[in-house]
């Protein structure tokens, strides 16, 4: 029973799982970002940890496969990060990297936006490029966000 659960956890299935896995966080972060539903799924510490799971799983795989220190390649140059990702399972644990973080700072957009009240339409476009485009999401946010605030921090 289990190798056949395991058997299925392919790279691409576990991929294919994520990524659609993710997007009913993003809609509750959206849609009802104060519904009790979204408090517990996509405010918790719950997103991260669904997505922590797959990410140790990969990176056990990686290391019975013998390939656990390839990934640090992709420090000595572009062409080194190019081999190392071009790895799919390199390549798929960054993507659990990009998707855990990526959701961590919509969550956090969404729930500092309610503290200083931030129209819901600068809300929710800063979730849409947080979700397509990482840190220029969370930029344009910190940017509307000065006028909310009333100040300027660096580390708030």
């Amino acid at each position: 029973m289990m190798y056949n659960f395991e058997a299925y956890l392919t790279y691409e299935n576990i991929y294919l799982i994520a990524n659609w896995g993710v997007i009913p966080f993003w809609l509750m972060l959206i849609v009802a970002p104060n519904h009790g539903l979204t408090k517990v799924l996509a405010h918790s510490v719950i997103s991260p940890l669904l997505l922590a799971i797959a990410y140790a799983f990969v990176a056990y795989k990686i290391y019975l496969d013998g390939n656990i220190f390839e990934g640090f390649n992709l420090y000595m140059g572009l062409e080194n990060l190019y081999s190392v990702y071009s790895e799919e399972s390199f390549l798929l644990i960054f993507w659990l990297h990009f998707l855990s973080i990526s959701l961590f700072v919509g969550s956090w957009i969404t729930r500092d936006a309610q503290k200083y009240m931030a129209p819901k339409i600068i809300t929710i476009l800063s979730l849409v490029l947080t979700y397509f485009a990482g840190p220029v999401g969370l930029v344009t946010y910190w940017i509307a966000r000065i006028f909310f605030a009333k100040k300027i921090s660096f580390n708030d």
